[in-house]
């Protein structure tokens, strides 16, 4: 089975944590704090491998994690950073959050490589917090949590046309005829299992990139079949070749058939049915007389034309009018923007995992002091350097913005009164 689904859970590296150490040397009585900082953890890193085209590697193993930062040593030595991990995908992969259904990343229209969650920070060590009043710090950052997510993959097939029609109609037939690729065919009525993509060459300088996408079913769009799996790959193509049978060799309607179809493409999203659509009628070596019911491409005509939707006769086994349908195609896709259609980023995990992540701000009257604390202010202070200026009010403006300062005021904070966040302490001034 072609797979192009997959359910995966990814995780980043913790940062090591900053080491508590003091300098101890023979003629040092009073060598000062030395330890060093923590390692950074391991990004979890998405990348596209041109040489992929199923996501087969994610089936069977579902957990994938970087590696986690070394801790910091003694006489200012950093830990070693953790290693990241890539995960290979095929283009045309996206990546969404498995919980909401957001879209957090597309491998397409050149973005061939993102970092989805980033590793941890490492810990400072002891010796950033030396200070002419505090000289001797016993205390040492640690290192940045790591980040864990369930993450859907989708591989939506990347094409510029794309061929839909009810099973057995001949998609299969026509890709091979006028591509490299080949499907397998057979007269079988339940469909192609496989997504098929071809390159169509009409001349040296024109061509475009066409799919055969599985054959559809009356409720696909309510998952009936495998019609999610299938209906997916039609949401990047820019025109739609619709093929029928016009004979009508197994008894069906072509003008029930595209109506049909179309309804599905409609329930499943509205703007699928909205896409340019050219109706090729295919079989038409097996038409022998209009009979009772007339001319099949007549009737396919008067009923689709006047909508705007051209119809093409064609044999795909004898290669009749297939290249006046090509053609048709591509001057329709020059009629189209050309941009790549990529869906937009939708959840970002550095603000999803962390956003509700708990603090507290209490009054310690032992110790004269304000206190805030919790794994959202660690996480914070982990990446913002309090010594530069820009720092200390990036600093300020977190806390007013997560309405600390609103807190302090309502405990009763005054100006000049000492306000200790984790291990460091600051005099209180608006």
């Amino acid at each position: 089975m072609f797979a192009d689904r997959a359910k995966i859970i990814i995780k980043s590296g913790k940062g090591g944590d900053g080491h508590v150490s003091f300098r101890r040397e023979k003629y040092v009585p009073a060598g000062g704090p030395d330890g060093g900082d923590g390692g950074k953890g391991g990004d979890v890193i998405f990348e596209v491998d041109t040489g992929l085209n199923t996501l087969t590697d994610y089936r069977h193993k579902r957990k994938f994690a970087a590696e986690h930062g070394s801790d910091g040593q003694k006489r200012k030595c950093s830990g070693k950073n953790g290693e990241d991990i890539v995960l290979k995908v095929p283009a045309g992969t996206v990546i969404r959050d498995a919980e909401s259904g957001k879209v957090i990343a597309d491998m397409s229209g050149g973005n061939n490589r993102q970092v989805i969650l980033k590793g941890g920070r490492g810990g400072k060590g002891n010796y950033h917090y030396a200070t002419p009043t505090m000289q001797a710090p016993k205390y040492a950052q640690p290192g940045q949590p790591s980040a864990e997510l369930e993450v859907l993959l989708e591989l939506k097939v990347i094409a510029d046309v794309g061929l839909v029609g009810f099973p057995n109609v001949g998609k299969s037939t026509l890709l091979s005829r006028v591509t490299n690729a080949r499907p397998k065919i057979a007269n079988y009525h339940f469909t192609t299992l496989d997504p098929n993509l071809g390159v169509v060459d009409l001349d040296e300088e024109h061509g475009f990139v066409i799919a055969d996408i599985p054959g559809l079913i009356e409720g696909a769009s309510d998952g009936v079949g495998l019609g999610h799996e299938f209906l997916r790959h039609i949401e990047r193509t820019k025109v739609i070749i619709h093929i029928v049978d016009a004979a009508s060799t197994e008894g069906r309607d072509p003008i029930a058939d595209i109506y049909a179809i179309n309804r599905e493409l409609e329930a499943y999203d509205a703007d699928l049915a909205k896409k340019p659509q050219i109706i090729a009628a295919n079989k038409i070596d097996a038409i022998y007389d209009g009979g009772e019911s007339g001319n099949p491409l007549e009737r396919l005509r008067q009923e689709f034309e006047p909508q705007g939707v051209q119809v093409y006769p064609i044999s795909a086994v004898t290669g009749q009018g297939l290249w006046e349908l090509l053609y048709a195609a591509w001057n329709l896709l020059q009629t189209i923007d050309d941009a790549p259609i990529v869906f937009e980023q939708e959840f970002f995990p550095e603000t999803a995992l962390f956003s509700d992540q708990p603090y507290t701000v209490s009054y310690d009257a032992k110790e004269s002091e304000y206190v805030i604390e919790g794994p959202r202010i660690e996480r914070m202070l982990g990446y913002t350097n309090l010594e530069s200026e820009k720092g200390f009010l990036f600093f300020q403006r977190f806390l007013r913005e997560q309405g600390i300062i609103e807190e302090l005021e309502n405990l009763g904070v005054q100006e000049g009164d000492i306000v200790r966040v984790c291990e460091i302490t600051f005099e209180y001034y608006k």
